[in-house]
């Protein structure tokens, strides 16, 4: 019976050690609820489904490619607000966003901000079809960065932050999140421009 009691003992720790590993991950970041009010205050009519949060998830250390198979985290982008939108060429909204998606890079991306398109098309010939899609829209600020083995959307949905696509988060400077969007937006609008302004302005 000690025997037993301690495997169970240690197995509950090191549930315990995973758990606190995952939340210590998640909470890498600083909780900004002011900041993360600002930008739901803003988030209205056509954005109204947006959740300011600022909890404290962080995605620095999040991964991808480039078109080119480079490596790149979300830390590479650091020091400008970022709008990630999750997608896939097989997804409906998420194709039906994306020529808004790019009229927004077209007007705000900066070095201050910038919309970043993540695909997810998974197996052989998934890079193909999303470089394919944007090509056939013409997109002019709509990069193709992938994530072609789904391990970034399936940290989303073990940290309860999304279920399905499209997804977006809205990220700080440093990779924290401040708002989270689960669903297609109407994001080329006056509620879409006011959200993004808003994710700008806090930088002063």
């Amino acid at each position: 019976m000690p025997a037993v009691l301690a495997v169970a003992g240690l197995g509950v720790a090191i549930a315990a050690w995973f758990y606190l590993g995952n939340t210590a991950q998640a909470q890498s970041c600083p909780a900004q609820p002011i900041q993360a009010q600002v930008v739901d205050a803003a988030a209205v009519g056509q954005l109204a489904a947006l959740n300011g949060t600022g909890t404290g998830r962080g995605y620095a250390d999040m991964a991808f490619k480039d078109e080119t198979g480079k490596a790149m985290t979300i830390a590479d982008f650091k020091g400008k607000a970022l709008l990630v939108n999750f997608w896939a060429s097989w997804c409906v909204p998420c194709r039906e966003e994306m020529p808004a998606l790019d009229a927004l890079a077209t007007e705000f991306n900066s070095d201050r901000f910038m919309v970043l398109p993540i695909n997810l098309d998974i197996g052989e010939g998934g890079l193909d079809k999303a470089q394919e899609f944007l090509d056939e829209g013409q997109f002019q600020n709509l990069p193709l960065y992938a994530d072609n083995t789904f391990a970034a959307f399936e940290r989303l949905k073990r940290e309860a932050v999304a279920v399905g696509l499209p997804a977006t988060l809205l990220l700080d400077p440093d990779g924290c999140e401040l708002a989270v969007l689960q669903g297609p937006a109407e994001w080329h609008t006056e509620d879409g421009k006011d959200v993004v302004k808003a994710l700008i302005g806090l930088r002063g």
